[in-house]
């Protein structure tokens, strides 16, 4: 990863020989593709003008380089490298076989010079393809027109014979009259006869003895001769000789390409490679991004991180004026490996967690990354469970999509993971989902298997009383600026959890008539107000807050004993759910 990034460093610097190797591979196809292609003895005419085409751009993107990076130095490297890359002018066993049995090329840690080394011009198939393909060849080998005049004599021969008859033909007509003397003599051809000689019935008298009658009309008799039939033979057969012949041309060409093909495969890898780090260099510089520190270790730390996406997008406020992107920024370290975020919708929650692990994914294919400085400790693997959708096709509703997913995370993650959570358990009632987002909270920070780093958003406040309880856990959240009445979301990740969801807020930016908004404005205060709704949500909180309590306790309780019995990985998720439901309410009587 370093080695890509040194690439995309050096690239970054050199602003006039990247635009230019960015148009050369323009002129580039999918070599790769094109040779599978090949090899499996699917080819078509065009498909061999692609890779001419593709190689033909070879010398120049070498003579980019060599002027970048010296050649001298290249010479050597390139002597060492060829005494130890297997995969170099190393021709196939069999050129038919399809490309997953070729041999796969090890991984190269490309450096200016085995880049300059693995380009090969392969100027003998640019040469083969050249000579052998005609210019304008059609699609498919169902037609002729693909092998180019003077690649091959017996082509030529059939071509210049079938010409030749064609002339012959053209030419009979006048040498008959001519010859006997019937000035009224055509030459003609339909389907069912082929070629004739036409007499009229006046002049019968005067066919020489060799015509042999071949059909008699109302006021004419049709003729042919042994010369003719020859003759006619040349030119309807010559299309279907010739056809034949241009596609054992070129299935032969194919065969010499195909011999190289793991010579073809190095240099479609490499100009995939030039192309990878010469974008990723154009789009470093264009939209501000800088190189990542990478290391082994948990850390994660991204200082004014921006969504890759989102940044180069046209942006408005709520009251439909132009605005910037926030950035962000994210700490996290085997001391600090969950973050809980609440905040309210639209507030930017979803874009912040995308963000993260878009971050994180560039780092790791070797990019810049949108951020003013960013040090990513590699992971294994990146989990997401966000959006809702469900499965009808499966019978699966959205609740059981979004629990089976977590179930899949839960079970597949390690301590090298990052987890990107998004409003687990929103699918079902509050207490079920509640108490499902808290469980599997603790179960990503108690489980010495995971452990991983875990961002998890939520609309549940009071999951961020888990805080108190669970050391490796921090709440954020986004913050809300209120002047008056008016409710400004400033896209802000900030310390602490949130206290309000500002729900009708977000209802009145989506439009909802402005009477539905008064009406539940008047309901949430009379709710807010309500002694008995006040004391069920206190109860609520105390309750939430009270189960830890009880998992703390020196005193185990046997309900705890029983959890840890449960072999998490072997249940299905409606039978963890179903646990889970049996659990609540023991501990509920």
């Amino acid at each position: 990863l370093n080695s890509r990034l040194d690439d995309v460093e050096r690239f970054t610097t050199q602003t006039l020989a990247r635009g230019d190797i960015r148009t050369y591979l323009k002129e580039v196809a999918d070599l790769e593709r094109l040779t599978n292609r090949v090899s499996q003895g699917i080819a078509t005419p065009r498909d061999l003008q692609a890779i001419q085409r593709s190689l033909e751009v070879v010398p120049q993107l070498q003579m980019v380089l060599t002027g970048l990076f010296g050649d001298a130095e290249g010479e050597a490297k390139a002597e060492a490298d060829a005494k130890t890359d297997p995969n170099l002018d190393t021709p196939i066993p069999n050129p038919h076989l399809p490309i997953s049995n070729l041999q796969s090329p090890s991984p190269i840690l490309y450096s200016p010079f085995s880049i300059l080394h693995s380009l090969a011009p392969c100027q003998d198939i640019v040469n083969l393809i050249d000579q052998a393909i005609a210019d304008e060849p059609p699609a498919t080998l169902s037609k002729v027109g693909i092998i180019r005049p003077g690649f091959s004599v017996e082509l030529d021969s059939i071509i210049a014979g079938s010409r030749d008859a064609k002339v012959w033909v053209a030419n009979l007509e006048g040498v008959e009259r001519e010859r006997t003397g019937i000035k009224s003599l055509k030459v003609g051809f339909n389907k069912v006869f082929g070629y004739y000689l036409e007499v009229t019935r006046a002049n019968a008298d005067q066919v020489p003895p060799e015509y042999i009658r071949k059909q008699t009309l109302v006021n004419a008799e049709r003729y042919i001769t042994p010369e003719l039939k020859e003759y006619e033979n040349l030119i309807l057969n010559a299309d279907e000789r010739q056809l034949e012949v241009e596609v054992r041309i070129f299935k032969e060409v194919c065969a010499q390409i195909a011999a190289s093909a793991q010579r073809l495969l190095t240099t479609a890898r490499t100009l995939a490679y030039l192309d990878v780090v010469t974008a990723l260099a154009e789009v470093a510089l264009h939209n501000n991004y800088v190189r990542p520190a990478l290391s082994d270790d948990a850390p994660l730390e991204i200082i004014n991180g921006r969504h890759p996406v989102v940044e180069t997008m046209p942006l408005v406020d709520a009251d439909g004026l132009a605005t910037a992107f926030v950035p962000n920024d994210i700490r996290m370290s085997s001391e600090e490996l969950i973050h809980i975020i609440t905040g309210p919708n639209m507030s930017g929650k979803s874009t912040f967690l995308r963000q993260v692990a878009l971050i994180v994914l560039m780092a790791q294919i070797g990019s810049f990354v949108p951020a003013d400085r960013a040090h990513i400790g590699l992971v294994d693997r990146i989990f997401t469970r966000i959006g809702a959708q469900d499965e009808i096709h499966a019978g699966q509703s959205t609740f059981m999509v979004e629990m089976v997913e977590t179930a899949a995370i839960l079970s597949q993650s390690t301590g090298r993971s990052l987890l990107i959570l998004d409003e687990v358990g929103r699918g079902t009632s509050t207490y079920d989902g509640l108490a499902i987002a808290r469980a599997v909270v603790e179960y990503i920070h108690n489980n010495p298997k995971i452990r991983a780093k875990t961002l998890f958003a939520t609309h549940y406040h009071e999951l961020t009383e888990v805080a108190k309880y669970l050391p490796h856990l921090r709440n954020y959240n986004v913050a809300v600026a209120e002047e008056g009445s008016k409710v400004i979301f400033l896209h802000k990740i900030v310390p602490g959890g949130a206290d309000r969801s500002y729900g009708i807020h977000v209802a009145q930016i989506a439009g909802i008539p402005k009477a539905v908004i008064d009406r539940a404005n008047e309901i949430l205060e009379e709710l807010e107000g309500n002694a008995d709704f006040q004391e069920r949500r206190e109860r609520t909180r105390q309750t939430f807050s009270g189960v830890q309590m009880s998992f703390l306790a020196p005193e185990v309780h046997p309900l705890v004993e029983e959890i840890k019995e449960i072999d998490v990985d072997s249940l299905s998720p409606l039978e963890a759910l179903n646990k889970l439901y049996e659990l609540k309410q023991r501990a509920t009587e």
